[in-house]
């Protein structure tokens, strides 16, 4: 797990990781179920935050003490060697407190994904309606607050009772319930406002709800499979109603998008995590030597936000 024996080579910085998620694409990648399979041997771990400790000579983009963003995979592990390009550099954020850390250890994955799906696929203005399934998820949170911020309301989709209050204290305008009645309540809780917009990580029955529900010429993007169901949907509905289907995936924008984009996009996040405006609860907290213990954990339903590995005291 740690990669202190090996001395750096040319373009190399050594990172002191200092907490790393879990996700459920770690998760799916573990069970050879992601998009993507790994070189083996391989490191799980998508995500974290970092505090460079070492820099070759050669490298003039990172300095000693700097707080990094860890975007070379392989996450989970108490110090990464890698090229400089591996470590995305945070702004100057001043004293930062543990809990800004584990924010930070959270912000490329599940923020950029509400984010981009917010404002890549259709123009949604202030006041416009929009729903999302598994809405008490770390993605569905950042969406809540996300859409908050710019005056759009939420139809937050959810498996089981109990959560409206947590979602509420978030942002979220609506919070309902999920079954097969799904789009009439959609319509009642809203005054039969048009959804302009539905974003679906589950699949199966849900995804086809969601098509329902959607206004004239609706977009519906989908970004997993958490059901572990195929997504069905009635394609009369699709064509009576000019729906719009998408997907996304972060790991293609990632290699897609420009680096003005990149730039832009994290220029948008990581502020908003940095003063508490974007935040995601954590359930848990593991070190490196209990990492089996963690991803049980993670895998169990009922928790109350992320698992974070923290491989020494913030």
């Amino acid at each position: 797990m740690s990669e202190t024996s090996r001395a750096l080579g040319q373009g190399e910085v050594r990172v002191t990781v200092l907490a790393s998620p879990i996700n459920p694409s770690d998760l799916l990648q573990i069970a050879g179920n992601y998009g993507v399979d790994p070189v083996l041997p391989a490191r799980p771990g998508s995500e974290g935050v970092g505090r460079v400790t070492e820099v070759s000579p050669d490298v003039q983009t990172l300095k000693v003490g700097q707080l990094v963003l860890l975007a070379t995979g392989s996450t989970w592990a108490e110090e990464l060697v890698a090229p400089a390009a591996g470590f995305l550099p945070l702004p100057e954020l001043g004293p930062v407190g543990a809990d800004v850390i584990e924010q930070l250890a959270m912000s490329t994955v599940n923020p950029l994904t509400a984010l981009l799906m917010l404002t890549s696929y259709t123009d949604v203005a202030e006041g416009q309606w929009i729903a999302q399934s598994a809405a008490n998820s770390a993605v569905g949170g950042y969406i809540i607050q996300l859409a908050k911020q710019r005056g759009i309301k939420t139809v937050n989709i959810v498996r089981r009772e109990g959560l409206a209050e947590e979602l509420m204290a978030k942002g979220a305008d609506v919070v309902l319930v999920d079954g097969p009645n799904l789009a009439a309540d959609i319509a009642e809780a809203t005054g039969n406002a048009p959804i302009v917009l539905a974003l679906d990580p589950v699949g199966g029955d849900t995804y086809s709800r969601l098509a329902d529900s959607l206004g004239y010429s609706g977009t519906l993007v989908t970004f997993g499979v958490l059901s572990g169901k195929p997504a069905t949907l009635d394609t009369r509905r699709l064509i009576g109603n000019d729906i719009r289907l998408r997907g996304f995936w972060l790991a293609k924008w990632f290699l897609t998008a420009t680096m003005l984009e990149k730039q832009a996009a994290f220029g948008e996040v990581i502020p908003l995590i940095a003063d508490g405006t974007l935040k995601a609860d954590i359930d848990s907290r593991f070190t490196i030597d209990e990492i089996k213990q963690a991803v049980l954990r993670s895998s169990e339903d009922g928790r109350n936000g992320k698992v974070l590995i923290v491989p020494s005291p913030l």
